[in-house]
C-alpha cells in the first residue's frame, strides 16, 4: 500500500503542473480550452524525441515547454484575430496537434528506457525512483506556485485575471483583452506541455494518444482541490490545486487497488467531475429544504 501511495503522490505532483495550467484558462480566463489535450502530448513528444536523440534532459524539457507555449499562441490567435469561438479554436488546435505530434516523433510512441532523464540526478542520490520524482515534483510545484503568485500580483497578471472576471470593465481601462487572453493561453499551455514532458520521463515513454481525456483529469483535480481545500485567496487556491491533483491520483490508485478495471477510469473520472460540478446545486437544494423545514416548524 505504501508503494501504491508513493506512486500516486509522485504522479500527482507531476499532474499538478498540468492542473495549474488548466486552472489558468478554466477559472482565471473563463475560457474552455481543449488545446491541452494536444499540448500535453506535444510536450511529451518534444522531450522524448530530443532525449532519445541525445539531448540534455533539462534542455529538452525547456524546449517542450516552449512548444506548448507556441500551441497556446496558435489557439489565442485563432480566437482573437480570426474571431473563432473559444471552444472551437481549442478543438482546431487539438486536431492539428495530433498530426504535428506524429511528425515530431516520427511514429506513434517513443521509449525512454535506459536513457537519462530529468530525474536521474535525484535517483543517483540514492533516493529511489519514486522518492526522486516526489522530491523533484515538490521542488517544481513550489517554484511554480511562487512564480505564479508573484506574476498574477503584477499589473499584467491582474489584467489577465480581470479579463476573465469582467472583460468589459478591463477593456474600459484601456487594456487590450486580446493580448491578455493570448498571454494566458500561452502560459497555460506552456505549463501543460511541461507537465507532459515530466510525465513522459516518469513513465519512460511518449505516446501520441496520451493526451486523450487529460482535460477531464485536469478539471477533476481543479474541482476536487477547490471543494476539499478551499479558495480563500490566490495562494491558497494554487496550493489547493496541487493537493487536488494528488488527491485525485490517490483516489484513482485506491479504486484500482479495489478491483476497478483500468478501462473504466475515464468513466469514473467523468462521473467524479459531474458530481463535483453539481455539488453547489445540490448544496442549494439542501439549504432550501432545511430553511423550509425550519419555517414549517416555526409556523407550527
Amino acid at each position: 500500500m505504501i508503494l501504491i501511495l508513493q506512486g500516486a503522490v509522485s504522479l500527482g505532483l507531476l499532474w499538478a503542473v498540468m492542473t495549474i495550467g488548466v486552472f489558468i484558462t478554466y477559472r482565471i480566463l473563463d475560457y474552455a480550452d481543449l488545446t491541452v489535450e494536444g499540448s500535453i502530448t506535444t510536450g511529451a513528444s518534444v522531450a522524448a524525441t530530443l532525449i532519445s536523440g541525445g539531448w540534455n534532459p533539462y534542455a529538452a524539457t525547456f524546449l517542450a515547454m516552449i512548444s506548448g507555449m507556441v500551441a497556446g499562441l496558435a489557439t489565442g490567435l485563432l480566437h482573437t484575430k480570426l474571431k473563432i469561438p473559444p471552444l472551437l479554436s481549442g478543438i482546431l488546435s487539438m486536431i492539428a496537434l495530433y498530426s504535428i505530434n506524429l511528425r515530431i516523433m516520427g511514429k506513434a510512441n517513443i521509449s525512454l528506457l535506459k536513457t537519462d532523464t530529468i530525474y536521474t540526478p535525484f535517483i543517483n542520490l540514492g533516493l529511489g525512483s519514486r522518492n526522486a520524482v516526489i522530491l523533484f515534483g515538490l521542488i517544481c510545484v513550489v517554484i511554480l506556485i511562487a512564480l505564479l503568485y508573484w506574476f498574477f500580483g503584477t499589473e499584467i497578471g491582474c489584467a489577465i485575471r480581470a479579463t476573465g472576471n469582467n472583460p468589459n470593465m478591463i477593456r474600459a481601462q484601456g487594456v487590450n483583452t486580446d493580448s491578455t487572453k493570448i498571454l494566458g493561453l500561452v502560459i497555460s499551455n506552456g505549463l501543460v506541455a511541461l507537465a507532459g514532458a515530466l510525465i513522459a520521463q516518469y513513465q519512460s515513454f511518449s505516446d501520441v494518444g496520451m493526451g486523450i481525456g487529460s482535460i477531464v483529469i485536469g478539471l477533476a483535480s481543479v474541482i476536487i482541490g477547490e471543494v476539499l481545500f478551499g479558495t480563500r485567496n490566490f495562494l491558497n487556491t494554487l496550493i489547493s490545486l496541487v493537493l487536488g491533483a494528488i488527491t485525485y491520483r490517490v483516489i484513482i490508485a485506491l479504486v484500482l487497488e479495489m478491483g476497478m478495471r483500468p478501462t473504466d477510469l475515464r468513466l469514473f473520472t467523468a462521473i467524479t467531475v459531474t458530481v463535483a460540478l453539481s455539488l453547489p446545486l445540490f448544496r442549494g437544494y439542501l439549504n432550501t429544504f432545511i430553511r423550509s423545514a425550519k419555517n414549517e416548524k416555526g409556523g407550527a
